[in-house]
Formats: C-alpha cells, structure tokens, sequence
C-alpha cells in the first residue's frame, strides 16, 4: 500500500501544533514532572495511616478510574489486600466499613463517582477523594473526608499520574500496598530519558512515531497480559479519546479462547491490526501465545505489533507503556488531522444527562 499524505508527515512540533490546538503533547511529555508533583500533593492531604482488612476500591470513571488499575499493576505480588474498581454509580457488594473508597473524579462533578462518595458514606466506610475541585471536593470538606488535590487546567485522561499516585499512596495509608515513593521516584527519571526518545524531536522512525504510521488508518486491537493487562486498556481509550477513532483492549491468554476466532472473519470489515503490550515477567506460556497468535492472525491483520515495557521496577515498566500510549494516540491524531483536545460529544453526553 502506498503511504498517504497523511502517512508522510513529519510528526515534529511544528506539524503537531498545528493540529493540537490546546497543547495536549505538553501534557503527555510532562507525566515525568505530574508524578514528582503528585507525591508532593499528597502529603498536602496530611492522610496519616489506618487499617482497612477489607481492602481498596478505587471509585471512578474514565482516565480518573485508570490510576487504580495502574496501581494494582504496579504492586502487583506487594498487594496484601483486594484492590478494586468501581465504575458504575454504586460500589461492590461485598464492600464494608472496614474497606476504605478511594473517591477519583478529576472534574470533581462525575455523578458516577458522587455516588459512589455518598453510598461509601452511608456504608461507614473510610473514605478519601482526588479531586480538582467540584461538588466532590464541596462535599469532602463539609465531612472532613481528606481531599488529595490534582494540578488543574488538563484534560481528565492527561492527569494520569496524579491518579495512579493518590491511588498508591492510599494504598499504603490503608495497609493495601507498600509504600512507592522511590520507586515513583526512579521511574519519573526514567520516563525523561523516553521522553527523549519517542517525544518529538526524536527521530521519525522511533518507536511511537512509527508505530503510530503502522496503525494508521487501522482499527487497533490492544491485547495485555497480566501487568500489562491495564495498559491495553489505557492505550485502547488514548485511540478513542485522541484520535476519535475506535480502538479495542483484551488480554491473553483469555484472548486466545474467544477473540482469535474473529480473526477468520475480518474480509469485508475494515483494516484491522493487532498490538501485543509484553513485559519481562509475563508468563513464557503467555509469551508463545503471543508468537503463535501472531502467526495464526497472519495476513487477516494489516499490521501485527508486539512491544515489550522499559525498565526495571514495575513502576518504570507501567509508565514506559503508559507514556508509549499516550504518544502514538496523540502522532495518531495529527496523522488523521483531528484535534486531541476535544471531546465534544462527550460534553454532550453529560450535558444531556445533567437535564434528565
């Protein structure tokens, strides 16, 4: 196939600005400075240690729900209790006084996670929030419930690293998790040194500029296994939310029992390609399925990639993905000619609903 216009551009600064018109790429390369900055907002929040046997929920939606995933990853076999999420408007069943409810909502005004605040305190269970601002924050001052503050002026999915620390970090608080501050540390280090690599000055074939024109014009299939699992599901929403195109998340080995099957029946439908997120410690089982699924797909795809993490602790590996994503969402975007910033009919979506 013969590149397109599009295909040839030079994935620069200049080329960038001239599509992302509220800046979103300075928010990407600057997650390295939101996790030192996180670490610092936190201990603004003076949370103090308690025990909570029954675990931590994680309550919230889109990119402020993703840090509790990304938390879970990160401790990984370090968990001493259940780390879980609540995306809906109510918390688990099985959740108790003795749980503590992390609250998430960058806005402060997500009434998915408003509900969960209100239905965590009906409940008696502990309860913190990260927030912006907005009833959320209103309402944890009124209750003297802890309020761990977020840097304003981004896009929710760009405050990435704010929510994964707030989430770590009351991880520990609760007795969940040990505590990762140097590890956050190390990877915010880390993170600048892939910044240099893959952000814009790098050259155009990098890894995120061409991975990127690979997936152009492509509907991406992102496919995780165990720490990764998390960060498919974050690449697939950056697609959706940056580049206004559909993208899906898996993990394997489930994949490997359902979704494969799929792959006889693509004709007709549309380019597809696959991308495998790998990391050092996924299972060596996990790792032939990647190989062997990518044979079985074969020329059903138009493009099968597979990408392992960078780093050495898992927080390093998280985020090396995590930042990966976010770059060829954003090179996706300017590729395709659409602004990254706007959500239009998301705003409209909730404004809709707000009359209802």
């Amino acid at each position: 196939m013969a590149p397109s216009g599009s295909d040839l551009k030079t994935l620069d600064r200049s080329t960038i600005s001239e599509v992302d018109t509220t800046d979103q790429l300075t928010d990407v390369l600057a997650i390295p400075e939101h996790l030192r900055d996180a670490q610092w907002k936190v201990e603004s929040a003076n949370l103090g240690r308690w025990d909570s046997p029954s675990g931590l929920v994680v309550a919230g939606m889109g990119g402020s729900a993703v840090g509790g995933a990304l938390a879970r990853a990160i401790l990984g076999d370090h968990c001493s209790r259940p780390i879980l999420a609540a995306r809906s408007y109510g918390l688990p069943a099985w959740t108790t006084p003795e749980t503590t409810v992390l609250c998430s909502s960058y806005s402060g005004n997500t009434e998915e996670t408003l509900a969960c605040y209100e239905a965590a305190g009906a409940l008696g269970a502990k309860r913190v929030v990260m927030t912006t601002g907005g009833e959320l924050a209103e309402a944890a001052r009124r209750d003297g419930v802890p309020v761990i503050p977020a840097a304003g002026g981004f896009q929710p999915r760009a405050a990435v690293g704010y929510a994964t620390v707030a989430a770590l970090e009351v991880a520990a608080a609760c007795g969940a998790g040990p505590r990762m501050g140097s590890e956050i540390d190390v990877a915010a280090e880390h993170l600048e040194a892939l910044v240099e690599e893959w952000g814009p000055e790098a050259p155009e074939e990098s890894l995120a500029k061409s991975m990127a024109r690979r997936l152009h014009g492509t509907v991406p299939l992102i496919a995780g296994a165990g720490l990764t699992t998390p960060i498919a599901y974050r690449f697939k929403t950056q697609i959706n939310e940056n580049a206004k195109v559909h993208a899906f998340a898996h993990e394997l080995p489930e994949l490997d029992h359902n979704e494969l099957v799929g792959w006889g029946g693509v004709d007709g439908l549309g380019p597809f390609s696959q991308v495998f997120l790998d990391d050092c410690d996924t299972h060596p089982r996990t790792k032939a399925r990647m190989e062997l699924t990518s044979e079985l797909i074969g020329d059903a795809a138009q493009d099968v990639i597979r990408v392992e993490s960078r780093g050495r602790t898992t927080t390093e590996r998280v985020f090396s993905l995590v930042l990966l994503g976010d770059l060829v969402s954003l090179y996706l975007a300017v590729l395709r000619g659409v602004d990254p910033g706007p959500v239009d009919v998301l705003v409209r979506l909730k404004d809709e609903l707000s009359a209802i």
